[in-house]
């Protein structure tokens, strides 16, 4: 049996080198994730092929939530591919992978995050992922021409 998996695709307003940069680089990716306005209280980022990430967050309710993983493809500017798990529930590691290609205004960025453990986890992460990308749109709205 296929587990639920979930594409997201947006187009953002920068080039893939900014859009990718905002993936892998801590201080950068501090500014964008979690599903609401709430605060990241660390991010780590190592992209390289076996290198980890960790990004720990609260929301707006006051949860925090420790999320971390392990680089299995980094294509800079083109493509990264990780695993995915919540520190409290390792059991359940899934899969993200994302491109990123240029177009006329930026960047299409292709985001498919797989093989959650059911349709309940897939559903709460596609509305926190909408919620982070909203964020994303915003971060880089706000990097506009600066240099990364």
């Amino acid at each position: 049996m296929q587990k639920p998996s979930l594409t997201i695709v947006r187009r953002l307003k920068a080039p893939p080198q900014k859009v990718f940069a905002a993936w892998t680089r801590p201080e950068l990716m501090a500014r964008w994730w979690g599903p609401d306005a709430g605060p990241v209280l660390s991010a780590q980022a190592d992209p390289r092929v076996g290198g980890r990430f960790r990004v720990v967050f609260q929301t707006l309710d006051g949860e925090t939530h420790d999320c971390r993983g392990e680089y299995q493809e980094v294509e800079p500017d083109r493509k990264l591919v990780f695993t995915w798990e919540w520190v409290t529930l390792p059991e359940r590691r899934s899969l993200v992978s994302i491109t990123f290609r240029s177009i006329d205004d930026g960047t299409e960025m292709n985001f498919t995050h797989s093989q959650f453990f059911d349709e309940a986890a897939r559903d709460g992460h596609d509305a926190g992922w909408k919620g982070a990308f909203e964020k994303l749109d915003a971060l880089i709205a706000e990097l506009g021409n600066t240099e990364l």
